[in-house]
């Protein structure tokens, strides 16, 4: 039954309350790349406010190159990694970025935030850092020592400031703190692909020869490395599934959390329901990893992007003590670390060995 005594109490007060005033126009742009993996649609959705810029990063599959985001391409490295054909990825060119800068001050903004994948991982930050010497207006470059949606929910936290008015450093603030506050956990069905770019690194010799292994990895200073050995996929799926209701069970407050895929949508949607299934206020999406990504991770992947709900608290950054494994940078100004999330650490790697992407 309606209750049309609280129906009209909303109506009147409407009614007395009068026009609300419009919101001031951001004055600050948020810039990110395609390692980001954000929604389908999100950057054109009233939640991005307009205010944020994607720069592909292109991927080789042969002598052909891609721009990230077309259908035509997302099939074409499919097949290519199933093919197991040679692919390769790149940094944006520094002049990408000049002209996405030169276009956001052309639009009036007075001040742009670049959120960007973690500089151990990709040239990337170095192109909009060369880029931000040229810009018409001020730009700071942030290397969130993350990927994937650890870098997209950063991004939606620089959205939400700056749609909220907030200026360039409080804006920079927010994208610092999210991505100090995220934990990141994948697991690949085949090494091949990081064997075959030669990006396992020191931890070539933690997998030894156990070329059946099934690796469960994390993102930890801004490098990938590897937690645990599984010999089974199922195993690992489960074990993936564990680690991240364990990270999931250790926050309070609100969490969100985005479970990645490629090539295995429906076993992300099951993995998604089961580690949300204890915690009824968790906010859960399920995301395509990116073909920069995915070039490197191969078919088969899943990952488990964790990270506190979207906050722009009136002394963001404020902190003085960071999220273990993360020291996210501004280009200009002191670098601010934010408080840590109410969150253990991620499992103990079984050794120091780390795995370089080197998406460049």
């Amino acid at each position: 039954m309606v209750d049309w005594a609280a129906m009209r109490g909303r109506w009147f007060k409407s009614r007395t309350a009068g026009v609300a005033e419009p919101a001031p126009r951001p004055r600050v742009a948020v810039v990110t790349d395609s390692a980001c993996s954000l929604p389908d649609g999100w950057v054109a959705s009233d939640a991005a406010g307009g205010l944020v810029r994607v720069v592909s990063m292109p991927v080789m599959i042969g002598d052909q190159i891609y721009g990230e985001g077309t259908d035509k391409m997302i099939g074409a490295l499919a097949l290519a990694l199933a093919q197991g054909q040679d692919v390769r990825t790149s940094r944006p060119a520094p002049g990408q970025f000049e002209a996405v800068y030169a276009e956001l001050a052309a639009a009036g903004f007075e001040a742009v935030v670049s959120v960007h994948l973690s500089a151990k991982l990709s040239g990337t930050v170095d192109s909009a850092r060369l880029a931000a010497r040229a810009s018409p207006i001020p730009v700071h470059v942030i290397d969130t020592a993350s990927v994937a949606m650890g870098l997209g929910f950063a991004v939606q936290a620089a959205a939400a400031a700056a749609l909220a008015g907030d200026d360039a450093e409080r804006v920079a603030d927010a994208a610092v703190s999210s991505a100090a506050g995220a934990h990141i956990l994948f697991y690949v069905p085949s090494l091949d692909q990081l064997r075959r770019g030669g990006r396992l690194g020191a931890a070539a010799g933690w997998f030894g020869t156990l070329f059946a292994v099934k690796p469960i990895l994390a993102i930890r200073d801004g490098l990938v490395v590897p937690l645990e050995r599984v010999r089974t996929a199922p195993r690992a799926l489960a074990r993936l599934e564990e680690l991240s209701r364990e990270e999931i069970a250790r926050r309070t407050g609100t969490v969100r959390v985005a479970v990645h895929h490629f090539g295995n949508e429906a076993e992300a949607e099951k993995l998604a329901s089961a580690v949300v299934r204890d915690r009824a206020d968790a906010e859960v999406m399920l995301c395509p990893l990116p073909a920069v990504l995915a070039a490197h991770a191969g078919l088969g992947v899943l990952a488990v992007a964790v990270a506190p709900a979207v906050d722009v608290p009136d002394d963001a950054g404020a902190g003085d003590s960071g999220a273990a494994g993360t020291e996210p940078r501004a280009a200009f100004g002191p670098a601010k670390t934010a408080p840590a999330p109410d969150a253990g650490p991620l499992p103990k790697p079984l050794n120091d060995a780390d795995s370089h992407l080197d998406i460049d």
